[in-house]
C-alpha cells in the first residue's frame, strides 16, 4: 500500500536546493525472520564436528545493534587442529574420491541451499544490514549457481585443461570478508572442492552467520568429516592460515593493505595465492548514452549495495555535454531512494556493516567537503538506531581528490567530467586500481574501442555489477590477482 503526504521537501543547504514535491509513503512489507534457525552461540566447525573454542565475540544486527549470536573464535591452536583435519581428509578420503562422486556432493549442496534459500537471505541481511531484495535475488541465486556450475567441472578437468595433466594441490586456506559473506565462500569453495582439494576458510569477524548456516549444509549433505572446515576470527586467524605450512592454496578476498602482507608472507612458499582486493572502479557515461538507462546504472552499481563492493562503479566519468542532465537526473534518484530496515522488501539502502566502517565512511566524506567538491546528499530519515549513512554524491571532483583514488566502501559516489574518449580513457585509467569498469554509449565500435584500453578485470557496457557463474572474476594492479568464477576459477586450484 503507498500514501501520499502531499508534503514538499525541504532543503538544508547540502542538497542544492532541489526539492522533491509530493512525498510517498510505502507500507512496511518485513521478511519475517520467525521462520529462521540461528543458534545463541556457535562453535567452530572442524572436522565435521562443532568444536568449543575458548573465547567467543559478540556479532551484531547493524541496523538495530542487537546482539545476534555468539561466535567462537579460532586460535593459533584451533586453525592447527582444522588444517590437520582437512589434510588428513584430503590424504584418506578426498583426493582418492572419483571425481564424479565429489560432483554429487557440491551438487547435495548446491540443492539443499536451494532449499532453505528464503532463510539463507533472511541471515544475510540480519548480519550485514543489506535489503533483503538484494539477498533474495542476487547473493543466494548466485551462490546456488556456483556450486551447481562447479558441480558440473568436477568430473571435466580434462576438459577444462586441453593438454595438460592437472591435480589437486591438498589443503586450501581461505579468507573472506564481510560485504558478501555467503557468495565469496561459493566463489571459494565451490571449485576447491571440484578440483580435489579440501578446505579451511575463515569468515570476516562482523558476518559469520550465513558461513555457520553452510556448515549446516555441509553437515546435512553428508561431506566427508574434514573436507570444509569452517571458523572465524580475526586477522590473527587469518595470518595463522596464511602462515600454517601445511596450507598449500592461499585465497584471500579484503583489502589492499591485507593482500601486500599476505603476498609477502607467502613469498619464498610453495604456496599458490590468488588475491581479490579493493576497486575504485570507473563508470564512464558518453553524451550518446542512454541517460535515464545509465543513471540507473549508477543507483544500481553503488546505492542498491550501500557501496559495498569491491567492483562498484564509484567513479563516475560523464561526458561535460551532458553532466548536468545527468546530475539532475541523479539527484532526483537519490530522493526516491528508501533507507531503512534491511528486512523490508521496498528498502533500497540498508545498513552500513559495522560502527567502524561507518566511521570510516564519515572521514572519507568530510575529506571531500574539505577538499572543495561539491557535496550532495539524500534528504531521506534515518532510523535512530543502527549504522546508517545516506545515499551521497561528490561533484566538481578533481583527480587529484583523495575521494576520487581511495576506496570509500560506502553510499557515495564521486563524479568527474570529461570531453573526449581519450580523457575518458585516461581517466579512468589514472588510479592504483584494475577491477572493474563500466561504459555507456549507443555505439558499439566505441564500447569495444574504449574498453580494449581499460585495464581492469571485469568490464560492462550499458549495464552494471552483473555476474554470472562461467564469468572469470578478478583485477589488475593493486586489485590483486587470480580469477574466480568461469573455467578460470579452477586454475588457482589445480597444479
Amino acid at each position: 500500500m503507498i500514501t501520499s503526504n502531499g508534503s514538499h521537501m525541504k532543503t538544508n543547504g547540502r542538497s542544492n536546493g532541489v526539492q522533491k514535491k509530493q512525498n510517498w509513503n510505502y507500507s512496511k512489507s518485513i521478511e519475517d525472520p520467525k521462520h529462521i534457525k540461528l543458534k545463541d552461540k556457535y562453535d567452530l566447525f572442524i572436522g565435521g564436528k562443532w568444536v568449543k573454542s575458548k573465547k567467543y565475540f559478540d556479532t551484531i544486527n547493524p541496523s538495530n545493534e542487537e546482539l545476534i549470536a555468539k561466535v567462537a573464535y579460532a586460535s593459533k591452536e584451533d586453525v592447527n587442529k582444522a588444517v590437520n583435519a582437512a589434510e588428513k581428509a584430503y590424504d584418506k578420503v578426498w583426493s582418492k574420491m572419483p571425481p564424479k562422486e565429489r560432483g554429487k556432493y557440491i551438487f547435495r549442496i548446491a540443492r539443499i541451499i536451494q532449499e532453505k534459500a528464503r532463510e539463507f537471505a533472511v541471515i544475510e541481511s540480519m548480519d550485514g544490514g543489506k535489503p533483503i531484495k538484494e539477498s533474495k535475488t542476487v547473493d543466494v541465486p548466485l551462490v546456488i549457481s556456483h556450486f551447481f556450475y562447479y558441480a558440473g567441472w568436477a568430473d571435466k578437468l580434462d576438459l577444462a585443461f586441453p593438454g595438460r595433466k592437472v591435480s589437486s594441490i591438498g589443503v586450501a586456506g581461505q579468507i573472506i570478508p564481510w560485504n558478501f559473506p555467503l557468495l565469496m565462500a561459493a566463489w571459494k569453495i565451490a571449485p576447491a572442492l571440484a578440483c580435489g582439494n579440501t578446505v579451511v576458510i575463515k569468515s570476516a569477524e562482523t558476518t559469520p552467520l550465513t558461513l555457520y548456516k553452510l556448515a549446516e549444509v555441509i553437515e546435512e549433505a553428508g561431506l566427508p568429516e574434514g573436507v570444509v572446515n569452517i571458523i572465524s576470527g580475526d586477522g590473527a586467524t587469518g595470518a595463522a592460515i596464511v602462515n600454517h605450512p601445511k596450507t598449500k592454496k592461499i585465497a584471500f578476498t579484503g583489502s589492499t593493505e591485507v593482500g601486500k602482507i599476505i603476498m609477502r608472507q607467502t613469498a619464498g612458499t610453495d604456496k599458490k595465492l590468488t588475491l581479490e582486493l579493493g576497486g575504485k572502479a570507473a563508470n564512464i557515461i558518453f553524451e550518446d548514452a542512454p541517460l535515464d538507462a545509465a543513471v540507473e546504472g549508477i543507483i544500481n552499481g553503488i546505492y542498491f549495495n550501500q557501496g559495498h563492493v569491491c567492483c562498484a562503479g564509484s567513479r563516475l566519468l560523464v561526458q561535460e555535454s551532458v553532466k548536468d542532465i545527468v546530475i539532475k537526473k541523479l539527484k532526483h534518484r537519490l530522493e526516491s531512494l528508501r533507507v531503512g530496515d534491511p528486512l523490508d522488501k521496498n528498502t533500497d539502502v540498508g545498513a552500513i556493516n559495522s560502527r567502524m566502517q561507518l566511521n570510516k565512511i564519515k572521514e572519507l566524506v568530510q575529506i571531500g567537503i574539505d577538499e572543495g567538491a561539491a557535496f550532495y546528499q539524500s534528504q531521506c530519515d534515518l532510523p535512530q538506531r543502527g549504522y546508517w549513512f545516506r545515499p551521497t554524491f561528490f561533484s566538481d571532483v578533481a583527480q587529484s581528490h583523495r575521494i576520487a583514488n581511495e576506496e570509500i566502501f560506502g553510499p557515495v559516489l564521486s563524479i568527474l567530467t570529461f570531453r573526449t574518449p581519450s580523457e575518458a580513457i585516461e581517466k579512468a585509467n589514472n588510479t592504483f586500481y584494475g577491477l572493474s569498469a563500466g561504459v555507456w554509449t549507443d555505439k558499439g565500435s566505441k564500447i569495444f574501442k574504449t574498453l580494449s584500453k581499460i585495464r581492469a578485470g571485469v568490464v560492462w557496457s550499458n549495464t552494471y555489477n552483473k555476474f554470472n557463474p562461467a564469468s572469470p572474476f578478478g583485477g589488475y594492479k593493486e586489485s590483486g590477482f587470480g580469477r574466480e568464477g568461469g573455467r578460470q576459477g579452477l586454475s588457482a586450484y589445480v597444479k
